[in-house]
Order: C-alpha cells, then sequence, then structure tokens
C-alpha cells in the first residue's frame, strides 16, 4: 500500500513515520518537498505518484496569526484538502485528513460527537472544517476520513507541553509564578496514540461499517492550567526538571489573543475507539510517557540535562 504523507517535519509527521505498518510503502513529503498553498502542485503530484492513500497531517496551525492571515490559512487547510481528494477521485485512491476540535465553538458544555455539525470561532476553525466538507463532497464517505484530534503534543516539534517545560525551568529559577489559562477545557493528545490512530482508520480502509468522521484524543479531561500543573509535576519526576514553578489559574480574559478558542472542546471518542479497536490512554498517562522519551533524549533547552 502507497501512502503519500504530508507535514512529514511536524510532531504527528515524525511521529507517523516512527509507527509506519508493515507493508505501507510510505513517501514523506515535508514543505521543502510540497507548498500546500499550491492547490495545482497538490493536485499533479497525486495524479503522478497516483497513492492508494494521502494522510494529511500538514496544516497551517498557527491559530492567532491565521486572523491576519486568512487566505493563507484557507488555501493551506481548505485548498490542499480538495486539491487531493479531487485528484484522488479521478485516480482512485483515499484520503484520510486530520482534523481539529478548533471546529467546535465550545459552547454546548458536553463532549462534541463526530456527526455534529461544525460551527468555528475563528479563521483556522473554519479554515479546517472547509477542508473537512472538500475532501467529504469530493470523494463521499466511502473513500474520505476525517479524523478530528486535539491539544496535540510530543517529544518533538513546538507545543504545549515543550513550552511548558522551558516555562516551568525559567518561573522556578527565579521564583515567580507561571500563569496559565483554566477555563477552557479539552483533552490533551500525545502524538504516539494519535499516530496509531490514523494508521489503524487507514487499516480498516472501505470498510462499509466505518464512519467517515472519527474522533480522537487520550482519555479523560483537562484545562490548560491542569495539563501545566501536571507537565511541572511529571517533569521533576520525570527528571526533567530540578523544580516546577508554581502553576497560578488565570481567566481567558486576563490572556487576550487575536483568535478565540472554544472554551469546551472535549470530543466524544466512544464510538471512534470502538470501530478503530483501539483502547484510550488516560492524558496523564500518556504525558508521563511522553516526558519519558524526552528525559532519553535530555533535549528540553532550560531544563536540567
Amino acid at each position: 500500500m502507497k501512502v503519500l504523507l504530508t507535514g512529514a517535519a511536524g510532531q504527528l509527521g515524525q511521529a507517523l513515520i516512527a509507527s509506519r505498518p508493515e507493508g505501507v510503502e510510505l513517501m514523506p513529503l515535508r514543505r521543502s518537498d510540497l507548498d500546500l498553498a499550491d492547490a495545482n502542485a497538490c493536485h499533479e503530484l497525486v495524479r503522478q505518484h497516483q497513492p492508494d492513500w494521502v494522510l494529511n497531517a500538514g496544516a497551517y496551525t498557527a491559530v492567532d496569526r491565521a486572523e491576519g492571515e486568512p487566505e493563507l490559512a484557507m488555501a493551506v487547510n481548505a485548498g490542499a484538502p480538495q486539491a487531493f481528494a479531487e485528484a484522488l477521485a479521478e485516480t482512485g485512491g483515499r484520503l484520510l485528513q486530520v482534523s481539529t476540535d478548533f471546529v467546535f465553538n465550545g459552547q454546548q458544555g458536553s463532549p462534541y460527537r463526530p456527526e455534529q455539525a461544525p460551527e468555528p470561532l475563528g479563521v483556522y476553525g473554519a479554515s479546517k472544517a472547509g477542508g473537512e466538507r472538500a475532501v467529504l463532497a469530493a470523494l463521499g464517505p466511502g473513500r474520505a476520513r476525517i479524523l478530528r484530534t486535539s491539544w496535540v503534543y510530543g517529544p518533538v516539534g513546538a507545543n504545549f507541553c515543550l513550552t511548558m517545560l522551558r516555562l516551568h525551568a525559567l518561573k522556578a529559577a527565579a521564583g515567580e509564578p507561571l500563569g496559565v489559562v483554566a477555563d477552557q477545557v479539552g483533552c490533551p493528545t500525545a502524538t504516539f496514540g494519535l499516530a496509531a490512530a490514523c494508521w489503524r482508520a487507514i487499516g480498516i480502509g472501505a470498510d462499509p461499517g466505518a464512519a467517515a468522521v472519527l474522533h480522537w484524543s487520550d482519555a479523560g479531561a483537562a484545562s490548560w492550567y491542569d495539563f501545566a500543573e501536571a507537565i511541572g509535576e511529571l517533569g521533576v519526576a520525570a527528571g526533567l526538571l530540578g523544580q516546577a514553578a508554581r502553576v497560578r489559574p488565570i481567566p481567558t480574559s486576563a490572556y487576550p489573543t487575536p483568535a478565540a478558542r472554544p472554551p469546551y472542546s472535549l470530543l466524544d471518542c466512544i464510538a471512534s475507539r470502538e470501530m478503530l479497536g483501539l483502547e484510550p490512554t488516560h492524558w496523564r498517562v500518556a504525558l508521563a510517557h511522553v516526558l519519558g522519551q524526552l528525559a532519553d533524549l535530555r533535549a528540553i533547552p532550560g531544563t536540567r540535562a
């Protein structure tokens, strides 16, 4: 099976490469290999290589910057998936589109089910929702699969976990508290589990009983404050930090950003986990695993080696 992977240099892309199943001929594409803002290039690449699957893990993920760059965000997050899907409609391939909890507005206060209609708050969420619509329209539910996830982090790349480790070290050394938003709730998702879910979603192929839209996150729920507190606690236990900073909960209003965040973006993953045949891992257990990987790498700037 030939799989064309976008976003190969990103945190999820690297996890997907590391966990590639046997029998998969993987074509990993980095930004230098393919400009996702170039729809023609995306279309022609699929026509040239005719993969069985495109696993679109590449995206424009700068949530705040997207508010000032809507055309670029839409080109990458909606235009590229549309181009891939339209080309695959010609060549006979399938597409797995990685999407986000930001397609929801976070107002309902209970976990979002896969079949619920997106209602994004900002440009980033709207662009990802546009990508979902485009691939389903071009390929239909039999050949398009959407996998939404939330709060992704891992041992590489740029993410909240790595940022918090650095800030814990800096703030603890300075004797200062670390203020983190406590009124936004979702679930952290480690890349190793998300990669497994992606490969399983591809592995079930065109199963007629498989849903077109799936949700995947680690188990449990957390605020960003909870996540930051756990990063400090478990970071000390892993030997990455000599001391954790005191984490101070703050409201969203105290940390204004250009893009509005959904206040509650927990995803209902029950049906998707059953369909994929994967057991959930609680987010704290997954976090401890990632921090253990980082301890082996000894690669966090500003923390104790």
